[in-house]
Order: C-alpha cells, then sequence, then structure tokens
C-alpha cells in the first residue's frame, strides 16, 4: 500500500504568498498552508487539527503546537516549539502568547507537510540588525516523546560534573535546540542551589 503522508506531501504546495515590507521578504502563514492542506486532505478522507500545549521551563514558557493529520484509521503528528518573548513593544500578553502559538503551528505543519521553509521571515528579517540568525529548525524535529526522554535524563543527573559530561556527549543536533539548552541551564542552576 502506498504511503498515504507520503502522497500527501507531494501534492501540498504552499507559495509564499505574504510579503513583509519593514523586511522585505515574501513568507508563508499557518493559516496559508492550513488552507492550501485542507483543499487537498479532505477530498481525500483526512481532517488536520492544529493544538497548543504551554510548557514551563524555569522562568520561561514555550508553546508546543502539534498538527495531527488523520483519516480515522491512520495519523500522523508533528510539533512544533516557539518560545514565548517576556514582553514584546506594543503587545499585551495575550498578543505574545498568540504571535508565539502562530509561529510554533507553522513550524509543525511545515514538520507535517515537508515544506521548506528556508528563506522565509526567520531566515532573512534582520529587524534592522547586521545579520539576523535563521530559525532554529532543528526544534520542529523535537517531538514530545524525545523532549520527555531528554527531560528524564537530564534532571537524573546529581551532579554538575554528571551534566557536564552529559552536554558533552550530546549530539551537536540537540546542542543546537533552544529547550533543550533551556533544560540543561535549569538543572545547572539547581544544581549549584
Amino acid at each position: 500500500m502506498e504511503n498515504q503522508l507520503a502522497v500527501i506531501q507531494n501534492l501540498v504546495k504552499v507559495p509564499k504568498g505574504q510579503f513583509n515590507s519593514f523586511g522585505k521578504y515574501k513568507y508563508r502563514s499557518a493559516e496559508d498552508i492550513l488552507e492550501a492542506v485542507k483543499q487537498v486532505v479532505n477530498p481525500m478522507g483526512f481532517s488536520i487539527t492544529v493544538s497548543d500545549t504551554i510548557i514551563n521551563l524555569g522562568d520561561r514558557y514555550y508553546i508546543k503546537a502539534t498538527a495531527t493529520l488523520t483519516n480515522g484509521k491512520e495519523m500522523w503528528s508533528t510539533d512544533g516549539y516557539a518560545r514565548e518573548e517576556e514582553s514584546k513593544k506594543g503587545m499585551d500578553g495575550s498578543q505574545v502568547t498568540g504571535a508565539s502559538s502562530s509561529y510554533a503551528r507553522k513550524y509543525a505543519l511545515n514538520g507535517l507537510f515537508a515544506l521548506d521553509d528556508t528563506k522565509d521571515s526567520d531566515a532573512t528579517n534582520t529587524h534592522g540588525k547586521e545579520s539576523a540568525k535563521p530559525a532554529p529548525k532543528a526544534e520542529v524535529k523535537l517531538e514530545l516523546g524525545e523532549f520527555q526522554e531528554i527531560q528524564e535524563i537530564i534532571n537524573g543527573t546529581g551532579t554538575i560534573a554528571q551534566l557536564t559530561s552529559l552536554w558533552l556527549d550530546l549530539e551537536d543536533y540537540y546542542k543546537e535546540i533552544q529547550v533543550v539548552k533551556d533544560l540543561f541551564s535549569n538543572r545547572k542552576n539547581q544544581l549549584t542551589k
């Protein structure tokens, strides 16, 4: 039997139809992705849902968005993460959470439907700075099970030496993920108290 997800990923096309005049770049929003996805998956008997969970790590909050595709028999899910800013000029708390939710949902959907976003706003927008870091795309690939396993291992360390050794042995892939860095930082703070 043909892999239905692979067929859907091949059929879903989402052009970058949005334009940011400040940063002078094109991008696609979570809403753009959902609209294109529904046109492909609904006639095939699939539905798409996206949900959010708030995760607290130390004094920071992350939005974990989960995009799920199902036809009642088969189901695929992918998570995307975004860290809430402590404050953002001109936005109240609910707007900051909403912006983080949109960002996390976009990357969960990108992961599920294998959409390449290498030249989106995060890679090209400098916000007035000379250089900008590309978005940490690795965060999209950190699934909840991986997150929980890493968290359990980190919290299982009893000394700074064990924590340092764990960091040194960690694959470079994980060292680039902000939520993993925060887990290590929080455990270090706990161990030094």
